[in-house]
């Protein structure tokens, strides 16, 4: 099968695109032939590497994918062959304490498709039964993959951790990305205000047209803790969301109000943070840390996607072997929701 994959950490040069042997489903997997597959940060990271990160190369890039079931293992499924799919990314136990309690982003097993096993950049891959869900005919296989992880992501940290509320106010921090342009929809779809941190107007006016209510753009607001803090009355925003970690997290416990909660679910400029442990405590701050999410949080919010509750926000699409163009417009920052990949 054709794929994308390296042997190496490294730049751009050690992504290879060429052929792979085709996985075959054993006992309770199913094999699916991926349509469609999204880009994320994460694949870069992986590319590059980092200490503790231990890879059996060849490794396939990709997290999100959707497609057909090709085959299946014994006592797989009740899915039949060609039925459409989407993947559930995080790869579990299912016998641990934590996965018993529904809790399967905590197993001590854990794996996730792309980052510490092979994924979804490939003509196939192979899943447990349990990690797909059937795919409705009116949602395409490019929304379902765009959809999974940054969805995922944002219901498990605004809902199930941050429990933000009808009413209250949320600070996204980032316009365009995968997991703030999910942030937003998500933080709209139960009623809050959003307040939107960007880098650019044309960023913001993209945030604008998914329903942000505030926008802030850093460029010009140096100081853009103070430009909430303004914005709010003198009172800050009941949660912040953070997946940029080390350049913005100082300000971000400065935007929000007392007894608010800080959302840190990523660390694009670094995970060694410098806080100012006054704000915390003088405050009543929470900060809670998330990633990724449960099955049962998969399911939740995908049924969203599939109620057009929700709408998954795609950029550019590319052919896999394309897959040099397209990693390149994800590392510019140059594009307003997903890019996608097609097998």
């Amino acid at each position: 099968m054709k794929a994308v994959f390296m042997r190496s950490h490294g730049n751009f040069d050690v992504v290879e695109y060429g052929d792979l042997s085709t996985p075959q489903s054993g006992s309770g997997e199913v094999q699916v032939k991926v349509q469609a597959a999204a880009l994320n940060r994460l694949d870069l990271w992986v590319r590059e590497g980092w200490p503790g990160l231990k890879l059996t190369f060849p490794h396939v890039f990709g997290t999100d994918a959707a497609g057909v079931i090709s085959s299946q293992g014994e006592g797989s499924s009740t899915f039949a062959i060609g039925d459409r799919v989407a993947i559930y990314p995080v790869i579990y136990c299912g016998n641990c304490p934590y996965c018993l309690a529904g809790k399967q982003n905590l197993c001590g097993k854990w794996h996730l498709l792309g980052e510490t096993i092979s994924g979804t950049f490939a003509e196939y891959i192979t899943v447990p039964s349990q990690n797909l869900i059937s795919l409705p005919e009116h949602i395409s296989f490019p929304e379902a993959a765009a959809a999974g992880l940054v969805y995922l992501t944002a219901w498990h940290s605004l809902i199930t951790r941050g429990g933000l509320q009808r009413g209250e106010s949320l600070l996204v921090i980032g316009a365009s990305g995968g997991v703030n342009t999910a942030s937003i929809q998500l933080a709209k779809y139960i009623g809050a205000k959003v307040y939107v941190l960007g880098s650019s107007p044309s960023k913001l006016d993209f945030a604008a047209t998914m329903g942000a209510d505030v926008l802030i753009d850093r460029s010009t607001e140096k100081d853009w803790a103070k430009a909430v803090y303004t914005h709010t009355g003198k009172k800050g925003v009941d949660v912040v969301v953070d997946n940029v970690g080390a350049a913005t997290m100082s300000q971000s416990l400065k935007c929000v109000r007392k007894g608010g909660r800080v959302l840190t679910v990523g660390n694009t400029s670094g995970p060694h943070l410098e806080i100012d442990n006054r704000f915390i405590f003088w405050k009543h701050l929470s900060l809670i840390g998330s990633s990724v999410g449960t099955l049962d949080d998969y399911k939740t919010v995908m049924n969203l996607v599939f109620e057009g509750k929700l709408k998954p926000v795609l950029d550019h699409q590319y052919p896999l072997e394309n897959i040099a163009e397209a990693m390149g417009r994800l590392e510019s920052g140059q594009q307003m929701g997903k890019i996608i990949v097609t097998p």
